[in-house]
């Protein structure tokens, strides 16, 4: 247990995500952050009056301020504006890269120990301009996006085969959008080949499926975007890192001459224990994936380059996001 969980962003992903972690008892505190008024703190409250029903003694607490914050050992990063039917990830990045600047700065202000876990769009960007406004090393800026579309894909896979989720195992690398890249030649059912039960037309509606999984979600909701599913995905990376569980999971790392791709970050299967990253764990790709996680990793690059990113002089902007 660590004695401190900051979420920043009280919206649906954040507010669930602190739900979920306090339900786990991951810290003593979970405090919830955001700027607009009342909104942390009545959900932080409701929250914590939920405890004496769902047996959790981790206190939630809501702030519009860091204050609060300080200290926090672990820092997950929800906050920006959410996706609307018809808008690609990369439409985001502007936006919220202005967002995540203001709230790195803060984490490096008030959490300057902190590892955080990056969850707002478009996720790899986002990682990036985390790092570079806080300065932490890669291993303590880690982004959330290879374990929730590893989870769509194994749900896509599951109901295509009328099987248990649990006996499904695979892996989604790469950018978190249209060009990630599920890694079909890892994929098994209860240790069997997928392409055993599945032919490729199938694998391949499943891929489509699941690179337009947060699409699909929200051309249903049409003023939301998911955060059931993102929410989850997170506090498992959250309790890899607590519980020092040495899991190993797809996450968005920043490289340095990993498969080949450097200078961004992107989906690949990491360690995750009590120190955050710990190892980037290369595997044998096929020319295809390899392919595919090239293309994947210059559209990142691509996205990237259309933000202006105005990094931090030796004193800490403290106004706040």
């Amino acid at each position: 247990m660590m004695n401190k969980i900051t979420v920043v962003g009280a919206g649906n992903v954040g507010a669930t995500a602190a739900q979920r972690l306090a339900e786990k008892e991951l810290a003593r505190t979970v405090v919830l952050v955001d700027v607009i008024d009342g909104v942390p703190q009545g959900k932080a409250l409701d929250q914590w009056q939920s405890a004496p029903i769902e047996g959790f003694d981790t206190r939630v607490v809501g702030a519009n301020d860091y204050q609060p914050a300080a200290g926090s050992e672990l820092v997950v990063v929800t906050a920006g504006i959410a996706r609307k039917p018809g808008m690609s990830r990369d439409d985001l990045v502007r936006t919220n890269a202005e967002i995540v600047r203001h709230v790195s700065l803060q984490i490096k202000q008030h959490c300057p120990k902190a590892i955080v876990l990056v969850v707002s769009n478009p996720l790899d960007v986002m990682c990036w301009v985390a790092k570079q406004v806080t300065g932490f090393p890669r291993e303590r800026v880690i982004g959330m996006a290879g374990v929730l579309d590893t989870a769509r894909f194994r749900a896509f896979l599951a109901e295509a085969l009328d099987a248990s989720v649990e006996d499904i195992q695979a892996m989604v690398l790469g950018g978190h959008g249209d060009t990630m890249v599920p890694l079909i030649s890892y994929t098994t059912v209860a240790g069997i080949p997928v392409t055993h039960f599945l032919s490729k037309p199938t694998l391949d509606k499943i891929v489509e499926r699941t690179r337009n999984g947060g699409a699909e979600i929200v051309a249903f909701l049409k003023t939301g975007s998911a955060y059931y599913a993102p929410s989850a995905a997170v506090v498992q990376m959250v309790e890899a890192i607590v519980h020092d569980k040495k899991r190993m999971l797809p996450c968005a790392a920043w490289l340095q001459g990993e498969y080949g791709l450097s200078g961004m970050y992107c989906g690949v299967p990491c360690k995750l224990g009590r120190n955050g990253l710990e190892k980037i764990l290369e595997v044998k790709l096929s020319p295809d994936e390899q392919a595919a996680l090239k293309k994947s990793a210059e559209a990142v690059k691509e996205t990237m380059a259309a933000v202006s990113l105005r990094l931090p002089s030796s004193s800490p902007d403290s106004a706040g996001r």
